[in-house]
């Protein structure tokens, strides 16, 4: 009876596959993923291009009254100019600065490739204009964003490469009159992700209004990773303030949350699954920050999270004012960020603060990189990682097996007990527990070990889906990423509900033992069924 009836599933199981691939449409070539950013980049450049072929000359005193406007008479003379790339290389980046605005244009890790494994990890999300400027007001009622000024570059070369323990200064210059300037200089070292960043105000107050300025990073990350719905389910943008940390999240298309804060603040930041960037206030701390974020939907069911932080950084009006504010802008590798001695460890997804995460900080993460040390294969550490909990954890969950196992030989004591009160309930439970009591069982006793293993499972679940050394770790076979599912075969459809087109062999091969191991350990044929 048993093999027809597994015959049976197999056969019904085959049917349902052929039927789902006749009806199922032929699938669509995917587009290219486009954020709603590039696309409005993209459609601005389109009306330029059709408003300069259409639009009769401007005059040069037209043009000027124009950047008035914009930009008030302190900064007017800086509206336009010629944009010069400068090039800088050390062993861990790669990286282009505009002089238009003085900003990051694009940000390449070495050592980090994207999910094809062709091209490097490049960072900077909007290439075409650059990120990271000044924010500010003039005392002429103009409100100035530096990426729209043209800046003089002070190096005479066109690239650098810094190697060994050697530095370089990179100065963006606005000479605003012969005493007065604002410079952003940039202050790199070979072994670093990032870099020193000083803005320094030359007589600049009869300029700039206010108590504080900010400096801004506008456009978030690019995107890194092959499944865009995973690496938004990570991104986020924090800061720390007061001693303590304030985060937004756009979980959901339409969502912009957004904190303006005041208060001593020592960083902010925003980070994806694996990669991150951070402002960090070195001299003076800051005064208070700005975090906004927003949720997009990508074409072929894909996501984006888009958030901007800022940094209020003070301006006390002397005569010269500089502030100092060091950018990492790198991988979220534990080793790095608490190198930086400011608490970026906190941008890793750890799990809960109270409970989960200093398991994770404290053991699985130091356990699972001492293992490493002597083991290069990822895969077979978690293979031997994984016996280690089980290990760890057989004292709780042979105490809960024997506990079931004393319940399993009361069932049928505690069948009679209803059938014999079965219309009196309080009866019920004081018999029940009387024989509970007869026999020393705990009914509790079967769960308390599996709650008290939970934290660590926990843990466990955020380590690895989080931490950065498994990705394009390989293990063997067709295992060459341990941070994504394995694919053996993809699909000329869809499965329905579940939208699964690619079938993982690792999940497979659960299935199957699962499935082997449920039908030798079920002895009651009337539940041999549940197998299935």
């Amino acid at each position: 009876m048993e093999k027809k009836e597994t015959i049976g599933f197999v056969l019904i199981a085959l049917i349902l596959m052929v039927w789902m691939m006749y009806i199922s449409p032929t699938p669509t070539p995917p587009k290219q993923q486009v954020s709603k950013s590039d696309s409005l980049t993209h459609l601005e450049k389109k009306v330029e291009s059709i408003s300069s072929s259409a639009s009769p000359q401007i005059s040069a005193e037209q043009i000027d009254s124009q950047q008035v406007g914009k930009f008030g008479k302190y900064f007017s003379h800086f509206g336009s100019g010629s944009e010069q790339v400068f090039h800088i290389e050390t062993d861990l980046i790669s990286a282009d600065f505009t002089s238009k605005g003085g900003m990051l244009k694009k940000w390449e890790l070495k050592k980090f490739t994207d999910w094809g494994k062709k091209n490097l990890v490049q960072l900077i999300e909007n290439i075409n204009d650059g990120d990271f400027s000044l924010l500010f007001s003039t005392t002429d009622g103009k409100i100035i964003n530096t990426s729209d000024l043209y800046f003089s570059p002070n190096s005479k070369f066109n690239s650098i490469t810094v190697s060994n323990n050697n530095e370089f200064t990179l100065d963006y210059i606005l000479q605003i009159s012969e005493t007065k300037k604002l410079i952003r200089r940039y202050v790199f070292k070979n072994d670093e992700y990032g870099f020193r960043a000083e803005n320094i105000f030359v007589e600049m107050q009869n300029i700039i209004s206010g108590e504080e300025y900010q400096l801004v990073w506008e456009h978030g990350l690019h995107l890194t990773e092959y499944n865009s719905v995973d690496e938004a389910g990570f991104a986020k943008a924090l800061a720390f303030t007061g001693g303590e940390e304030k985060e937004i999240d756009a979980a959901k298309v339409g969502e912009t949350p957004k904190s303006d804060f005041s208060g001593t603040t020592d960083w902010v930041a925003t980070n994806n699954k694996y990669f991150g960037i951070a402002l960090i206030a070195k001299e003076p701390k800051a005064v208070g920050g700005f975090l906004h974020g927003v949720h997009l939907a990508l074409d072929n069911h894909g996501v984006k999270e888009i958030y901007k932080v800022a940094l209020k950084l003070p301006f006390k009006g002397t005569r010269e004012e500089k502030t100092a504010v060091t950018v990492f802008l790198g991988p979220l590798d534990r080793g790095v960020l608490t190198s930086y001695n400011a608490d970026l460890d906190k941008m890793l997804s750890l799990g809960w603060t109270w409970v989960v995460r200093p398991i994770s900080e404290y053991f699985i993460l130091p356990l699972f990189n001492g293992l490493h040390s002597f083991i290069p294969n990822y895969g077979i550490v978690l293979i031997l990682f994984s016996v280690i909990i089980k290990i760890i954890l057989h004292p709780l969950t042979k105490k809960s097996m024997n506990s079931m196992k004393k319940m399993q030989k009361l069932q049928p004591m505690i069948a009679e007990i209803k059938e014999k009160h079965k219309n009196d309930p309080t009866k019920i439970n004081q018999a029940t527990m009387k024989l509970y009591s007869e026999y020393g069982i705990n009914p509790a006793g079967g769960c308390l070990p599996v709650v008290l293993q939970m934290p660590i499972l926990f843990a466990l679940f955020a380590v690895f889906r989080s931490t950065i050394d498994l990705r394009h770790a390989t293990f063997a076979f067709w295992i060459t990423d341990l941070s994504i599912p394995d694919t053996i075969f993809t699909l000329p459809f869809t499965i329905p509900i579940f939208n699964v087109t690619r079938i993982s062999g690792l999940a497979l091969m659960l299935g199957v033992t699962q499935f082997y191991q449920s039908r030798q350990t079920t002895a009651d044929p009337s539940q041999k069924a549940m197998a299935y």
